[in-house]
């Protein structure tokens, strides 16, 4: 992804992290709470087999739609 897309979509992982954050149901390995920001990160990286900045800029917009399904999906 070039630096453009991968700032843009760095930000909309932020604020879908923002948005999640308090929705995600509680979980025993977090006792303390469940990051947001590093769920959504990690979410995008499994489904792309590769990290947000890794992911070809073709995929921007199937990214940003997944994110998207994830805020109105918290798991």
């Amino acid at each position: 992804m070039n630096k453009e897309n991968a700032s843009k979509l760095w930000k909309i992982i932020q604020e879908a992290g923002d948005y999640l954050s308090g929705q995600l149901p509680d979980h025993p390995n977090h006792p303390k709470g469940r990051n947001p920001y590093a769920h959504v990160a990690i979410c995008v990286k499994e489904k792309f087999d590769a990290s947000y900045k890794d992911i070809p800029n073709e995929k921007f917009n199937e990214v940003v739609k997944y994110i998207d399904f994830l805020k109105q999906n918290p798991s």
